[in-house]
């Protein structure tokens, strides 16, 4: 049985990377009122999302949108996978998700259903290989592949003993 593990990148990281990374029309990060703008001018019927509602979102203040904030939030950045910002870990993995949005990629997908391990091993080992030899750039191994954006900074054991003997002195 797998082991549930609490999400690490919560809706309003993921939210705020998205707005970072990506460009409103005119070439700069989004923020809650572009991103708002962006939503209202969206084709179609969609719910609107106020900045005021886009900022909490993205400062963690709120984190249950609706499914319908959600898709035009997503449609807004671009085309962003919805699954991206839900709340589970292996929805992080933004290339994998906009990969999977590719019919002829979920088709690969199931293809290799079923394999036994070592054969669904040699087809990765090949894909790799194919990949090289059309100078593609590499995949990374990593499951839990960074959303675009601002990147994690990891402290060393010294690093964060340090600065937890500095949160204690001030107390």
């Amino acid at each position: 049985m797998p082991v549930l593990r609490r999400n690490r990148r919560p809706l309003a990281e993921r939210l705020s990377a998205l707005m970072a990374f990506h460009r409103d029309a005119k070439g700069r990060a989004f923020s809650s009122r572009t991103l708002s703008a962006a939503v209202d001018a969206l084709p179609g019927d969609h719910p609107s999302v106020s900045h005021a509602a886009i900022a909490k979102l993205a400062k963690g203040s709120q984190d249950n949108p609706t499914v319908g904030t959600v898709l035009a939030l997503c449609e807004a950045l671009g085309g962003v996978p919805p699954a991206h910002l839900l709340p589970h870990d292996s929805y992080g993995d933004l290339k994998a998700l906009e990969a999977f949005e590719d019919p002829q990629a979920r088709r690969v997908l199931a293809l290799l259903n079923g394999l036994p391990p070592d054969e669904v091993q040699n087809v990765i080992t090949d894909l790799v290989r194919r990949r090289e030899e059309l100078g593609l750039e590499p995949v990374p191994d990593d499951e839990t592949a960074q959303t675009p954006g601002r990147l994690q900074r990891r402290r060393s054991m010294d690093d964060a003993a340090r600065y937890a003997a500095d949160s204690l002195e001030g107390l």
